[in-house]
């Protein structure tokens, strides 16, 4: 993934939940791009931000071992703008899992400032597929790979402070050798 829309987590229990945090920022350039002369940050981009929160819950209940692609939308609906300034906050939850993947349910809120309220931004239901080393061949005859490089998997991981945050179910600290990854960064 080149694009990462979420700069850090909060909090991350696997299996289970998580927050993660995006600053809007005025020296995002993307933000310039949609309304030259209104700078937002574009509704998609947020869409994306609950994709990436939600989606790495669901590679984690696959020991980030299988490759985990968003399916489809199955709800998603927004509430406002999000400016420079702003602060989103993302709290995602896995819903029903199935042999095919796992469904989560995903809020976006606008951190109030200032004495404002927070205030609803969006939200969605997401259906993440699962495409691991049990799926069938390609049409080209190979089987997907990875999506993360696992020492890049695992620098995203200590940089949004997921091994900081995260706690496995039984309430120990989420490690990256529990995932068969590399510990060095």
């Amino acid at each position: 993934m080149r694009w990462f829309w979420v700069d850090r987590f909060t909090e991350y229990v696997a299996g289970s939940h998580a927050t993660g945090m995006k600053g809007v920022s005025l020296s995002d350039e993307l933000v310039h791009d949609h309304w030259d002369i209104y700078p937002t940050m574009p509704n998609t981009l947020i869409a994306e931000g609950m994709a990436q929160t939600a989606g790495l819950l669901v590679s984690e209940l696959y020991q980030f071992q299988e490759l985990v692609v968003l399916a489809k939308f199955t709800k998603l609906t927004f509430s406002g703008l999000a400016r420079p300034g702003d602060a989103l906050r993302y709290e995602a939850r896995i819903g029903r899992t199935v042999d095919a993947g796992a469904q989560c349910t995903v809020t976006g809120t606008v951190l109030g400032s200032g004495g404002r309220p927070d205030r609803p931004q969006a939200e969605a239901e997401i259906f993440f597929a699962r495409v691991g080393s049990d799926a069938p061949e390609s049409i080209a005859g190979t089987k997907p790979a990875r999506l993360f490089d696992p020492a890049m998997l695992v620098r995203w991981l200590h940089t949004t402070g997921v091994f900081t945050v995260g706690v496995r179910a039984d309430g120990e600290r989420m490690k990256p050798q529990d995932y068969g990854l590399p510990v060095k960064v």
